[in-house]
């Protein structure tokens, strides 16, 4: 058995003396392990650091094993990743978004995303739009996708203000209202073609909003906690907006 493809570093772990297993998101086969003998070397950490993409060729004697991986470097961004912190922490929060889907099981629009994602991780205001649809995706694709395009109870398209926590649909603010401490607000910026700049108080609502229901379906079933470095990205990303002179709210779920 053998293929090639491009992929994204989520991690690695030693395994032996010389050798590493690799875990990779692909751009056709989804997230993905093979050994990489080899990769503790001097030429090959670099390489195999969070967030690089790079050229992996996956060969394995039967499709259910292990395998190994040959690795080729396509654009070592790690180094990038290091200078801000809302990039250190946003490329291992999505790495470890990415470990809820099951192994192998592709999603090629989520790999595209994270793609786009790691290259504006330094600017917070777009990473923190970027990550919040990032999460929504994950939702939709785990079979937890919320509705946001439309009124749960009138059908309205306009004015959508509120998100019902028990159906994870949108609500207007008119038939919302008599309800309104016991929504979800919906930020602005997550509105049917929303032209809306995402401000340091609507990424605290989305956040909040995607944290409720990873919470709810994906994390307390399994028995599992959000990673830290979701809290360490968006503590990051809203102190960064609060310096640029918007106000920032705290956003825990």
């Amino acid at each position: 058995m053998q293929w090639s493809d491009e992929a994204i570093v989520l991690g690695v772990r030693r395994h032996g003396e010389t050798s590493v297993i690799a875990e990779v998101m692909t751009r056709g086969r989804g997230r993905h392990l093979g050994m990489v003998r080899g990769g503790r070397s001097r030429s090959m950490q670099p390489v195999l650091q969070l967030g690089n993409s790079v050229d992996v060729t996956w060969r394995a004697r039967l499709d259910e094993h292990l395998g190994e991986f040959r690795v080729e470097p396509l654009e070592l961004r790690a180094g990038r990743l290091m200078e801000t912190a809302t990039a250190v922490y946003g490329v291992q929060a999505m790495a470890a978004l990415l470990r809820f889907l099951p192994e192998r099981d592709p999603h090629p629009h989520l790999y595209e995303a994270l793609s786009v994602i790691l290259d504006n991780l330094h600017e917070p205001a777009d990473a923190g739009e970027l990550f919040i649809r990032f999460e929504l995706a994950v939702l939709n694709d785990l079979g937890f996708g919320l509705d946001l395009l439309e009124c749960a109870a009138t059908g309205a398209r306009e004015d959508l203000c509120y998100v019902s926590p028990k159906s994870g649909r949108a609500v207007s603010r008119q038939a919302g209202g008599p309800w309104a401490d016991k929504m979800l607000a919906l930020p602005g910026f997550l509105g049917d073609e929303s032209r809306h700049a995402a401000d340091a108080a609507a990424l605290a609502d989305g956040f909040r909003l995607t944290a409720f229901f990873l919470n709810r379906h994906v994390c307390e079933p399994r028995g599992l906690e959000l990673a830290s470095a979701r809290d360490g990205f968006v503590q990051a990303a809203l102190k960064a907006l609060a310096g640029q002179g918007g106000p920032a709210r705290e956003a825990r779920a």
